[in-house]
């Protein structure tokens, strides 16, 4: 009897184990986030440190996906007093406590968003406004936001060919980098041990842009693809100088590394509809669909695009 009893609970004992077990794979599997909302149309995206996921979106308003969560939530809202456009770069700085943001007018929404671009900071805990920095003549189009060591922000201007910077305490934007080679420059980001690299979306190009000993902006050098790539968009660190890379019109997520002036493309991920930006949390890449064919194809344009999604991509383990 009591050797079928121990049979009995260690057969129990067994089950539950395998539930446990099963639970825990299904809760270290990465799920897709759901954006709540229709016609998002979202531009790029970031993670904090906790693994909170910040969205900008076409209507201004940015959401936020809590750690773990399958669902990205409207966090801000575009208000008179804030004069959110539409927003196109994000980035969340852990250090400065500070949700960087490009503020746009853009033609393609409905209503049209229109007004002067800006980078504008919020409080990463609540959200609120922290300053606008509005875009130095003639304007352009804030793009993408990286942040130095230092703190100073960084931000893209697309159509200008400019690389604008906001050190800390700074009022207002200076001018960094302008060169008719950065026309079309959108994503940004610095490497582990602080070099500056951008991509120019219009051209599938990836370049090095370096700084000189006192701040200022030195040679800029195109680097050797192994591989082409459509649409270079979102940029991102994973460590040291390897990159995420976003191709928007290819549809392909990129692990992207990089050795001196030659840069290894290895695609993680294809066939999503208008990719513009991905993100880390963890060991996962974030890929965000932006479906912007839909505002500007005569094909699809009117029609629903249905469900906005950022996909979960595990990376490959580090070589």
């Amino acid at each position: 009897m009591r050797m079928r009893r121990a049979a009995i609970v260690l057969s129990v004992l067994s089950g539950v184990a395998g539930v446990l077990g099963a639970s825990a794979v299904e809760a270290a599997t990465p799920a897709d986030i759901v954006i709540d909302d229709t016609y998002v149309f979202p531009e790029s995206m970031s993670a904090a440190r906790d693994g909170s996921i910040y969205i900008g979106s076409a209507k201004g308003i940015i959401f936020r996906a809590k750690p773990h969560a399958s669902k990205a939530e409207p966090w801000i809202h575009p208000t008179p007093q804030n004069g959110l456009l539409s927003v196109f770069g994000v980035l969340a700085d852990d250090r400065s406590k500070t949700l960087w943001i490009c503020s746009a007018p853009n033609s393609l929404r409905t209503p049209p968003a229109v007004g002067t671009t800006a980078l504008m900071a919020f409080d990463l805990r609540t959200g609120a406004q922290k300053g606008a920095y509005p875009f130095p003549a003639p304007g352009g189009i804030c793009n993408d936001i990286t942040v130095d060591r230092g703190g100073t922000a960084y931000a893209s201007d697309t159509p200008g060919g400019r690389i604008l910077k906001l050190k800390p305490g700074a009022k207002s934007l200076e001018v960094f980098a302008e060169d008719p080679r950065l026309k079309g420059i959108d994503g940004l980001v610095f490497s582990e041990d602080g070099v500056l690299y951008v991509n120019i979306v219009s051209k599938g190009q990836l370049m090095r842009v370096d700084r000189n000993a006192d701040g200022t902006a030195g040679a800029i050098t195109e680097l050797t693809l192994s591989d082409t790539v459509g649409g270079p968009d979102g940029f991102r660190l994973v460590r040291g100088r390897t990159f995420l890379l976003a191709e928007g019109t290819s549809g392909r997520i990129d692990e992207v590394t990089i050795d001196g002036d030659r840069a290894a493309i290895k695609t993680l991920k294809d066939g999503l509809i208008s990719p513009p930006a991905v993100t880390l949390v963890g060991k996962t890449a974030y890929a965000l669909e932006g479906k912007i064919r839909y505002l500007i194809d005569p094909k699809l344009k009117g029609q629903d695009p249905g469900q906005f999604k950022v996909y979960a991509i595990p990376l490959p383990p580090a070589p």
